[in-house]
């Protein structure tokens, strides 16, 4: 073997072009299309059930992405074969047993579709036609974020949900111990009453969000010291 330095004695071998064929790539574009119907079906569930209007936005603008992504789909499939998909019209929609069910079967979804998409990429042979479809898998990673992002919200609903459930309303009473002392003390030393409810009404919204008592206490009495809050400020120098 030739040692200096040269490559002359290996035989560059040629790159193959694609890794996946057209027809590997027309197929899973035509598969994509034909439960276009199905989609619908479940993103109107998602919708329905959704429990406010910014989810509901959400998933709606989801379903739009993907109406936009069907059409470039049918684009690719008519340019190189001639033919148009036809879309299943009668389908049996399963309902996900909740929500949150159904949200996480379409992140699972989203990602799943990423992979078939780049499967459908790597097979098509025209750059024109390969950018459009780059085109529809980042949107699938942007709705694999919004789905996770919906799902945090839901479950940190249900915490919150438990947490109230959790707690009968004298252990609420004992929970909030702590500011009807600090209340009683502040009495004492005179503070006048606006103040007074001012100040641990905004403390038990705290604690209504998740703050300790403590905490929530001491957050108010911040905002005040610092100045942070202008009105606690005015109402306990001049009452008004």
């Amino acid at each position: 073997m030739n040692n200096n330095g040269n490559n002359n004695n290996y035989k560059k071998k040629g790159v193959p072009t694609y890794y996946k064929t057209i027809n590997e790539a027309l197929n899973l574009a035509k598969n994509a299309v034909e439960g276009e119907r199905e989609d619908e079906l479940f993103y109107n569930y998602l919708i329905s059930v959704a429990p406010t209007q910014e989810e509901k936005d959400i998933i709606a603008s989801i379903r739009d992405d993907e109406m936009k992504h069907n059409k470039m789909f049918r684009e690719i499939y008519k340019y190189y074969t001639g033919q148009d998909i036809s879309i299943i019209q009668n389908v049996k929609f399963e309902k996900p047993k909740s929500y949150e069910e159904g949200l996480e079967n379409a992140l699972f979804g989203e990602l799943s579709a990423v992979e078939r998409y780049r499967n459908i990429r790597a097979g098509l042979p025209d750059e024109y036609y390969r950018d459009m479809v780059y085109e529809i898998i980042t949107d699938e990673q942007k709705h694999a974020d919004k789905y996770n992002y919906l799902l945090n919200l839901t479950i940190a609903d249900e915490e919150n949900d438990e947490m109230e459930e959790d707690y009968t309303p004298d252990e609420w009473i004992e929970y909030t111990a702590p500011l009807v002392k600090h209340a009683l003390d502040e009495v004492k030393e005179g503070i006048n009453p606006k103040h007074l409810f001012q100040e641990f009404i905004l403390a038990g919204v705290l604690v209504g969000m998740g703050a300790e008592p403590e905490d929530a206490f001491k957050q108010v009495e911040a905002w005040e010291k610092t100045g942070a809050s202008k009105m606690l400020v005015k109402s306990k120098t001049t009452g008004k």
